[in-house]
């Protein structure tokens, strides 16, 4: 069996009630749910949660919102692993089968059926732990810049200060989209950056940080540019 969890808290504190606030004409957590419901990827799509609407607007789009997220798992200093690990023990209890999750952020407007099923070829491919998205960092992380408290700035790195951008190792960051994981990771709670781990490398274009306003009007232009040319 291969289970689909959404994390998806009831506080935000930069952009308030964030999981279920519209975007582009749908709540948020929609998008995702929609995904992961039209991929087929998935024998069920569970909205793990601390909040009786956001469980109200995941069933309206069709995802399962079976239980109340318990309180310790529900502050913002708690990480994605062990939300999940807590899915996957609700839903062993019901079904004995699971072989691996998909953790997809309610957040995530931009996550693609097809991404999904490369991150679900490349964990079977490879026997990984873990496959999750990434994408690449715009500029060389080599050349980055720490501004200082006297006003001026310093690289981290000067010692490539004279090394060509094209010389330099291209890094990557984790792009916020979705986990794959085999249940015994989740439960194990295993860390995801890890070398048992493999990337799902995505277009920077598809991939938007949303932790702020700014950032939400960004990906909501973003989101309807590609929309329009598609």
């Amino acid at each position: 069996m291969r289970l689909a969890v959404i994390p998806a808290r009831g506080s935000s504190k930069r952009i308030p009630r964030k999981n279920i606030k519209p975007f582009c004409g749908m709540p948020m957590i929609a998008l995702p749910i929609t995904v992961a419901k039209e991929s087929g990827c998935f024998d069920r799509v569970v909205v793990s949660t601390d909040d009786e609407e956001i469980a109200r607007v995941a069933r309206t789009y069709g995802a399962e919102a079976p239980f109340m997220r318990p309180a310790e798992l529900s502050d913002d200093q708690v990480g994605t692993i062990p939300v999940v690990a807590h899915a996957v023990r609700w839903a062993q209890a019901q079904t004995a089968d699971i072989q691996v999750v998909c953790c997809i952020y309610a957040t995530a407007p931009f996550v693609r059926a097809e991404d999904l099923w490369r991150g679900l070829t490349l964990i079977e491919q490879n026997n990984a732990d873990y496959a999750f998205s990434v994408t690449s960092f715009p500029s060389p992380i080599q050349h980055a810049l720490r501004l200082l408290s006297n006003g001026g700035v310093e690289m981290f790195h000067p010692e490539q200060l004279h090394t060509r951008s094209q010389d330099l190792e291209e890094a990557y960051h984790d792009a916020g989209q979705f986990y794959w994981g085999r249940a015994a990771a989740w439960l194990e709670e295993m860390p995801i950056f890890c070398a048992a781990a493999t990337p799902v490398v995505l277009p920077r274009y598809r991939v938007q940080d949303i932790d702020t306003p700014e950032d939400w009007k960004r990906a909501e232009w973003l989101f309807r540019a590609m929309r329009e040319t598609s």
